[in-house]
């Protein structure tokens, strides 16, 4: 994708889904490029009005990239309601204009999802880059906690990107990491199964997909698929403990949950789940919900973890199919998840 394109499908589309707070088009026409740079001339998004000034966005400018514009965020006052505020008003899901994107990495998602960027950034402290993944039908990756620089003083939060497919995402590595240096991952992949984590009240349709897409994997011979009920402890009062600044009384629930995963990763390679317990809801929130049941319990672990699109329910939401990876595995997720890809293939309604 070139910056002309990328900006021209800008001017005709965000009127319609406003997923940019603002477009730098004078500025990303003017860029010359340096075709000895491994990312030259490719159009990227920067979640928020501050993200342009984030770690990533710096590398992928050096890389060659070119950043186009800021994307949207949630707006003041709509704490669980995780959709986006543009330009031109609330960010709109490109396949059901009367949902959400998710958030809080909406625009960014929105974005990738409508070709107006080849990769967007953003970051992830309970779910902000896999749920909007999930939701609008791309590849979502949060990094493990504390890889990335982050602002993020309590720790929950960390860097991600949002890119077309998971091979995309590859540029994105390859410009923030020092020591890059992908391997092909060893089939068939231990992979073990969990609808609910053992606590979330998943919709039975969404984990439907989320386990067919697991089954595709597994007779494709890409994992070998344990079945077995895995559980952690609800994250829930744990990270709005930590979040609140008080986190030793997280300690009980993040050494439990420490220990469960420890054991689980030291003979499997992939944890794989629905990326959310329900489908995207409407733009006035989604009520008692918690959108971040399956993700955030990753946030406090600082497990590297990815949404790839998994199909769509029958009212033609789009599910993604999360996967985990041992702490600090995040090269190796994401090989593990171009492999994954490659057998999903998705009917769009």
């Amino acid at each position: 994708m070139e910056v002309a394109q990328a900006l021209d499908r800008i001017a005709r589309l965000d009127p319609g889904l406003s997923a940019f707070i603002e477009v730098w088009a004078s500025r990303a026409l003017a860029h010359e490029a340096d075709h000895g740079l491994p990312l030259t001339g490719l159009p990227f998004a920067v979640k928020g009005r501050s993200g342009i000034r984030s770690f990533a966005a710096l590398r992928l400018i050096a890389a060659g990239a070119v950043p186009v514009g800021s994307t949207s965020v949630p707006g003041p006052g709509t704490y669980w309601q995780t959709w986006g505020l543009g330009a031109h008003g609330p960010t709109v899901n490109p396949w059901r204009a009367d949902r959400t994107p998710g958030g809080s990495s909406a625009g960014s998602a929105v974005a990738v999802a409508t070709g107006m960027a080849g990769l967007a950034t953003g970051s992830d402290g309970a779910g902000s880059v896999r749920i909007p993944a999930a939701w609008c039908g791309v590849f979502g990756l949060k990094t493990t906690n504390g890889l990335l620089p982050s602002p993020d003083r309590t720790g929950l939060a960390s860097a991600g990107v949002l890119t077309p497919s998971a091979a995309d995402a590859r540029g994105y590595l390859s410009a923030v990491l020092d020591d890059y240096a992908p391997t092909p991952p060893v089939f068939p992949l231990r992979a073990r199964w969990s609808p609910d984590l053992g606590f979330a009240h998943t919709d039975p349709e969404v984990a439907a997909v989320a386990c067919a897409a697991a089954e595709r994997l597994a007779s494709a011979g890409v994992v070998r698929l344990d079945r077995r009920p895995f559980e952690l402890l609800d994250p829930r009062e744990a990270w709005q403990a930590v979040r609140g600044g008080e986190p030793s009384a997280a300690d009980r629930v993040r050494t439990e949950n420490d220990r469960r995963l420890d054991e689980l990763f030291a003979t499997t390679d992939l944890l794989l789940t629905p990326a959310t317990p329900n489908r995207p809801h409407g733009h006035n929130g989604p009520g008692e919900l918690y959108s971040t049941s399956l993700t955030w319990a990753f946030n406090l672990s600082g497990h590297p973890a990815a949404s790839l699109p998994a199909g769509f329910t029958g009212d033609g939401c789009p599910v993604g199919l999360q996967l985990v990876a041992a702490r600090g595995a995040d090269v190796s997720l994401l090989e593990m998840s171009v492999a994954a890809e490659r057998h999903l293939i998705i009917v769009r309604p």
